[in-house]
């Protein structure tokens, strides 16, 4: 059982050191041993989600930034471990990085034998921010507030189904924990990434959806999609009318998604520098803050290796706990 500590402490957010990032921009002065070809940032993930989003914002702007072509590499499967896998075993020489979110603490206890070791293997490079998740329905359904979600699915158990990204992912267990201390069943519907289960939810192949905020919001704004719940614990900007969890009577609970770059283990200090500060940078411009902070709705934290890896861990207790008590696998 999620405790309120163990879930406020999955939200946490490390305090901003412009210090440690020590950002520059990237034509100034690049470290010796800095890539002269084209720079790769893996995508664990299909098109279409919110870490693919965030790639192809920054992506111009690193390229201003760095003199380097950007490459966005999608490499979706087992629940992003299949791209963070190719990145760990890549060459520590600055043209390789993840871009990543909340399924990087969250594998090592979902994956058999994960073919990398999350801590060791991957070096920290910026915490970038984090943001709740959403519960909606397809506007079709009869559900107008997630007390009315609950109340049908007391009456069918184990009939209502929902979308989330991924069997294992932080959707999925976030769904799953509210479903048990709501008391009901779902039928939990997993995809191959947010896209492809943000796809289906707006054309009303699954009555719900778990999914970030990121990705969920512009179809809430559209009226595709019908927000009932988040898992903030405070109401967002653009979705004041929705409720959070613990205004619902879940007392303590949150559950946020977050995203992060990595590189393989081993790159020099100077060239994790380098290209964490240029990404920190670019997020910083403004066209670029404005349109992940509200329409992704991406708070942000900007944080260094130290922060980053600090986060992480945090991050690995809490869900590593939460995934062993309530039996949740990845298939």
């Amino acid at each position: 059982m999620l405790t309120r500590r163990s879930i406020l402490l999955a939200g946490l957010a490390v305090p901003v050191s412009v210090k440690t990032l020590r950002a520059q921009s990237a034509i100034n002065s690049p470290p010796a041993g800095w890539p002269s070809g084209p720079i790769r940032i893996v995508v664990p993930f299909a098109a279409g989600g919110s870490i693919d989003a965030v790639a192809r914002v920054v992506q111009p702007g690193l390229q201003q930034r760095l003199g380097n072509t950007i490459i966005i590499d999608n490499r979706p499967g087992a629940s992003g471990s299949t791209g963070a896998a190719m990145v760990a075993k890549s060459p520590p020489d600055g043209a390789t990085w993840l871009l990543c979110f909340d399924s990087q603490a969250l594998n090592p206890f979902l994956i058999a034998n994960l073919p990398f070791d999350t801590e060791k293997d991957l070096d920290p490079v910026l915490l970038i921010g984090t943001g709740p998740l959403v519960i909606a329905a397809h506007p079709s359904r009869p559900y107008k507030t997630f007390g009315d979600l609950v109340a049908d699915a007391k009456t069918k158990p184990d009939t209502i189904t929902c979308s989330n990204g991924g069997a294992g992912s932080l959707a999925h267990l976030t769904a799953v924990i509210l479903a048990k201390r709501a008391g009901i069943r779902l039928v939990h519907v997993p995809y191959r990434g947010g896209g492809p289960s943000l796809n289906d939810a707006v054309a009303g192949h699954v009555d719900l959806i778990a999914g970030t905020a990121a990705a969920v919001s512009t179809q809430v704004q559209a009226g595709a999609l019908r927000p009932l719940l988040q898992t903030g614990l405070s109401r967002l900007a653009n979705l004041p009318d929705v409720p959070t969890a613990v205004e619902f009577g879940f007392a303590g609970f949150e559950a946020l998604t977050w995203w992060g770059c990595f590189g393989p283990s081993g790159v020099p200090g100077a060239v994790v520098d380098h290209f964490g500060g240029a990404l920190a940078d670019t997020l910083r411009d403004p066209p670029v803050a404005r349109q992940l902070t509200e329409t992704l709705q991406i708070k942000f934290e900007i944080g260094g290796p130290g922060q980053l890896r600090t986060f992480l861990a945090t991050q690995m207790r809490t869900w590593g706990a939460a995934i062993r008590e309530n039996g949740v696998k990845a298939e």
